[in-house]
């Protein structure tokens, strides 16, 4: 490049300054209210270039308004997807506090229903071991918490306590395989013992004889010492016979869903003077 500017710098010099004369002339010729015939014959010849020139000039000035505008687009553009992806944050965070508020109201509301005085406690952890269907709740010994206890939601049954801290407790849920309740069909008083089979619960011990139909509430017993009485457990999912059996199989879909657990109610003793 600069080896080109150096072989053709006395024609580009030539050309720079005859250039800057016409255009000199040309604005000199906008104060005369009149013009000579070799004036115009100038100005003739010279039209074609001061065409290209001008736009020339009108490019670059349009190429730099339009380079302006894309800046300004583009940084208001950030500022609008900023804003936008923060309004979506309230957004998210009104809705988890609504939920939250509907959950609390509700085991406020089931917590007016019961005799027995409760304990409010949050789910902090969960077992995720195929062996076992057990969660941990922010409450413990320090808070009048012990082992045997019941916990329940507004749905319905959680489980029972099975190991405690002065801080932290952990809580058997019903549909662990090692869990017994003892229940009955809230319809036909129908008695048995349900017992966890993973996300199901069963109803073992119900008499083949006795009326059960799919939808029925299975309840608590209150017999066991553990689970108060009339506490629901699930509804009934399936029955089926055995012929020349003693007893009925029935399938159960727990009241409550485990995997969604955030608050739960502790049931006290009652002290006794």
């Amino acid at each position: 490049m600069l080896e080109l500017l150096r072989k053709y710098r006395i024609p580009l010099m030539a050309t720079f300054l005859l250039l800057v004369a016409l255009l000199l002339y040309s604005a000199n010729l906008r104060h005369r209210e009149h013009t000579t015939l070799f004036e115009r014959s100038v100005l003739q010849l010279t039209l074609p270039l001061h065409r290209v020139l001008a736009t020339l000039t009108g490019g670059v000035s349009g190429w730099w308004e339009d380079y302006v505008w894309l800046v300004g687009t583009r940084q208001e553009n950030q500022l609008l997807l900023a804003e936008n992806r923060q309004l979506h944050g309230e957004l998210d965070r009104l809705q988890e506090a609504r939920l939250a508020n509907e959950r609390l109201r509700r085991l406020l509301e089931f917590k007016e229903t019961l005799v027995q005085k409760t304990l409010p406690a949050q789910v902090i952890s969960e077992d995720a071991s195929s062996w076992f269907r057990t969660v941990g709740i922010d409450k413990g010994s320090a808070d009048g918490l012990r082992e045997g206890l019941s916990v329940v939601v507004a749905e319905g049954t959680v489980g029972r306590i099975i190991r405690v801290t002065p801080h932290q407790a952990r809580v058997l849920l019903i549909t662990d395989a090692s869990s017994a309740v003892a229940a009955l069909v809230e319809k036909s008083r129908t008695r048995g013992v349900c017992r966890g089979q993973g996300d199901q619960l069963v109803l073992d011990f119900a008499l083949s004889g006795a009326e059960i139909a799919v939808g029925d509430r299975i309840v608590t017993s209150g017999t066991g010492g553990i689970f108060p009485k009339g506490l629901l457990l699930g509804r009934v999912a399936a029955v089926t016979h055995v012929e020349y059996g003693l007893f009925q199989g029935v399938s159960i879909a727990p009241a409550v869903d485990f995997s969604r657990l955030e608050e739960v109610l502790v049931l006290l003793p009652e002290v006794r003077p």
